[in-house]
């Protein structure tokens, strides 16, 4: 595999694939990615014209995608993604939760109901119904298919704000729980778990380059000694969707540096 994620077999060739959060960081590059492995995306975000600029992108590489407005936080939102995956590509064999805010003062005596419901209602309220609504969807198509949700190794050690981590937490549990669940359909559910990383929660204006000063402090936070690249989640999640994983399920992988192995 080279440094963009290139390889010679198209490890997703010919799957339908949702993509949440494929606007900006992990899941932009997750699309360009999975594209160049053959999939067949559906890009949501909450972000219209951001998702837009992603399904841009993957066309002018020759891959196939269309762009779905998206709350991850509302049922509807995400079961109208599903429905026109299906309805695009026949089926929907791969959905990829990548879903998460931060936000709220790290202290927990500090933070507010709107805050608390907010993460939750996102980073664990997203991450259930696009495993809820997946899980239907396969079962109606005789089962098989496979969830790859994004975690974080704020839900593996004690590490970043209370309740970011605690809905991310959440996510670690509700992964392998959900994977004994649906075994028995033959659907495989799995998270990828990042470190500090660089994405827009790093800049102060979306998409703006990080400062030296940033990136020296995000790779001070790794044993490896660099900060975690979208890319290198999007890889994690390429590895769990594909069949190279085809017996692999309820693990929480961390993407990390080393940073939980200590």
């Amino acid at each position: 595999m080279s440094g963009d994620g290139r390889m010679i077999e198209g490890l997703l060739a010919g799957k339908s694939v949702i993509i949440a959060g494929s606007g900006s960081g992990v899941g932009r590059s997750a699309a360009l990615l999975f594209a160049r492995h053959g999939a067949r995306l559906a890009c949501a975000d909450i972000m219209s014209d951001w998702v837009a600029d992603t399904v841009r992108l993957v066309a002018q590489e020759g891959g196939e995608a269309i762009a779905v407005t998206c709350d991850v936080a509302k049922e509807a939102d995400v079961q109208a993604a599903i429905d026109t995956a299906a309805k695009a590509y026949g089926r929907l064999d791969i959905i990829y939760n990548n879903v998460g805010i931060t936000g709220g003062p790290a202290p927990l005596k500090d933070a507010t109901q709107d805050q608390f419901d907010k993460l939750v209602a996102v980073n664990l309220g997203g991450v259930v119904n696009g495993c809820k609504l997946a899980i239907r969807q396969f079962e109606a198509q005789g089962g098989g298919g496979t969830i790859v949700n994004t975690a974080s190794v704020a839900g593996l050690i004690g590490w970043g704000g209370v309740i970011y981590g605690s809905t991310k937490g959440a996510v670690v549990a509700l992964t392998r729980t959900l994977a004994m669940e649906v075994a028995k359909s033959g659907i495989r559910v799995n998270s990828v778990c990042p470190a500090g990383m660089i994405t827009n929660f790093i800049t102060q204006e979306a998409f703006a380059e990080p400062s030296d000063a940033q990136l020296a402090a995000y790779g001070q936070m790794h044993p490896l000694g660099r900060p975690i690249d979208p890319m290198d989640c999007a890889k994690a999640a390429l590895f769990l969707a594909s069949d190279l994983a085809s017996n692999i399920t309820g693990v929480n992988l961390p993407v990390d540096g080393g940073l939980s192995a200590g």
